[in-house]
């Protein structure tokens, strides 16, 4: 049986950009995701797209081997690089919509970005500290307050997503930006479980989540350096 068409499955054009594929990835999943009502064959399918577009490479093989060209905006890479400033001979628009970019990344992520680290940075010293002995009450309170003040950062982190929508074209990032949020902030819902109850699966959980988390964050500076070149 033909393996079908990763993307008609995800409802893109072959010239679409790798935010644009992203975007549909994450929309088709929050859709069709069994935990959502969805079905599992249909998630299947979603994700076995996403496997060949989502990843630059095995996109070029499929694409050379369909015949097909790629769009020069980029490949699955993430969001396509936007100028910082404005282009000589650029219309008023343009040079609006530039501005936009630039002062949404000042002004939104670059704050979002400086609390994430002060959560997502002191986590492993924060660990070894309780490792010490996680029954003593003392390293015990001193990890709930580090947590405790995850929270609240993680609230302002919230706020200021909200506080002002990202450009068209930084959806792509926008989104990547979201998920490592939601990493950070599941990661403290598992922490603080394991305060209540020493069950080290959500320990566990909650390190690798933190892990994925500072990944992602360190993905999304690179990104920016590209879209402020």
């Amino acid at each position: 049986m033909p393996q079908a068409d990763p993307y008609a499955v995800l409802g893109v054009s072959p010239q679409a950009s790798g935010a644009e594929i992203k975007a549909a990835y994450r929309a088709l999943v929050k859709r069709y995701h069994p935990d959502a009502g969805g079905d599992a064959t249909t998630i299947l399918a979603i994700n076995a797209a996403w496997e060949v577009l989502g990843d630059c490479e095995r996109r070029r093989r499929h694409d050379r081997l369909h015949g097909r060209r790629q769009s020069s905006r980029g490949g699955s890479g993430g969001a396509s690089p936007a100028p910082a400033t404005p282009r000589p001979g650029a219309s008023p628009r343009a040079a609006d919509h530039e501005a936009a970019v630039r002062r949404w990344l000042q002004q939104v992520y670059g704050p979002i970005d400086r609390l994430l680290g002060q959560v997502i940075n002191p986590f492993p010293a924060q660990l070894r500290a309780l490792a010490a002995d996680p029954y003593d009450d003392r390293l015990m309170e001193a990890f709930c307050s580090f947590l405790e003040l995850s929270q609240a950062r993680l609230a302002k982190v919230e706020s200021l997503y909200r506080s002002q929508a990202g450009p068209q074209v930084l959806q792509g990032f926008c989104l990547d930006l979201y998920h490592c949020l939601s990493l950070v902030k599941d990661a403290l819902v598992d922490l603080e479980r394991y305060t209540m109850g020493y069950v080290d699966s959500y320990l566990r959980d909650g390190r690798e989540l933190l892990r994925k988390a500072g990944a992602r964050r360190r993905q999304l500076k690179q990104d920016r350096l590209q879209l402020m070149a």
